[in-house]
């Protein structure tokens, strides 16, 4: 797999082009269950396609998820780029007061509980998942900083977090990485943040790149998701705004008639034209999805088709309720 560089700090951190996203191998995509045992293999069949970038988060499971990635670096750490967020409240009983939390000691809190589940003696990617609107940023990235001090994180990013956020906080410490959706599903980013991370020299971790499956062409009703699936209950994957989005995936699959590919392969090869450290990072369970996924590597649109692409109409519907839109 080719690779690029997230952030510049210390050089930056180096990737492969692809990351994988574990997200739904423990939380919101589990209506049919879990395995743990499969997930392993694809991680491990992940790491031998050169995939270098692994995410996970604390939130994940809660806290399952990043147990299961400890389990698949037993013997093969080496080379792998770990990647893992604080921030939103897994504490059932404390979620009623506070959702987020940024205050200095639950990052530090948060860290060691991480690195026990993970197995690690440091994480090299640590983001704040979500920004806690009652802490200055200055204070959760000051104390994110003392991690990488003494030796717990190696980067520093920030997931979801608005323009003047990131200038700060970027102020305070370099951020490697800002996490964020991003894809044809998911334009906006594209106003502000896009142009921001560019000019501080800071990588774009694109998450759900495939628009939570939709732009793989396969999903066409929400009837055919699990009930307890989330999407079933997302503004974009409802009613009218369904149908009408719809035309999306069928713009994506007339540029991958052209170039022989699936459309999930051209969305990805799309935001691989972005540039570089722009680092997708697709999610699935299954090895079959994962082999389409990393063969997105070596999809080349031309200037045209990505043009072609990039007038895609915005989708119809919100994509759901985040916490990026007011700066901190």
């Amino acid at each position: 797999m080719k690779h690029t560089t997230l952030g510049s700090v210390d050089g930056g951190l180096d990737v492969g082009r692809l990351g994988l996203g574990l997200m739904g191998m423990s939380a919101f995509y589990t209506g049919s269950g879990t395995d743990d045992d499969e997930s392993v293999r694809v991680i491990h069949a992940a790491l031998d396609h050169g995939v270098t970038l692994l995410d996970t988060a604390d939130m994940y499971g809660p806290h399952t998820n990043e147990q299961l990635l400890g389990r698949a670096l037993r013997g093969r750490r080496d080379g792998v780029v770990v990647a893992t967020k604080f921030g939103n409240v897994t504490d059932p009983e404390a979620r009623g007061e506070r959702a987020v939390d940024g205050r200095p000691e639950y990052v530090r809190r948060s860290i060691d509980g991480s690195l026990q589940r993970l197995g690690l003696d440091h994480v090299d990617l640590y983001y704040q998942h979500r920004v806690d609107p009652q802490v200055p940023i200055e204070e959760t990235v000051g104390a994110m900083a003392e991690l990488v001090t003494a030796g717990k994180v190696r980067h520093l990013g920030l997931s979801e977090a608005a323009p003047e956020t990131i200038r700060r906080a970027h102020a305070t410490h370099p951020i490697t990485a800002l996490q964020t959706e991003w894809s044809l599903w998911s334009r906006d980013p594209e106003a502000e943040i896009v142009p921001l991370v560019r000019e501080l020299g800071i990588g774009f971790v694109p998450y759900s790149p495939l628009g939570r499956g939709f732009l793989t062409g396969a999903l066409r009703s929400v009837d055919e998701l699990a009930d307890d699936d989330f999407r079933r209950f997302a503004p974009r994957f409802s009613g009218d705004a369904l149908q009408a989005n719809i035309r999306i995936v069928e713009q994506v699959d007339a540029v991958a008639r052209e170039v022989g590919a699936t459309p999930g392969q051209v969305a990805l090869a799309w935001l691989l034209a972005k540039g570089e450290g722009v680092v997708p990072i697709p999610g699935t369970k299954r090895r079959t999805y994962l082999d389409e996924n990393v063969a997105a590597d070596d999809v080349v649109l031309t200037a045209a088709q990505v043009e072609q692409l990039d007038a895609v109409a915005a989708p119809q519907g919100d994509r759901y309720a985040d916490m990026s839109t007011v700066d901190r």
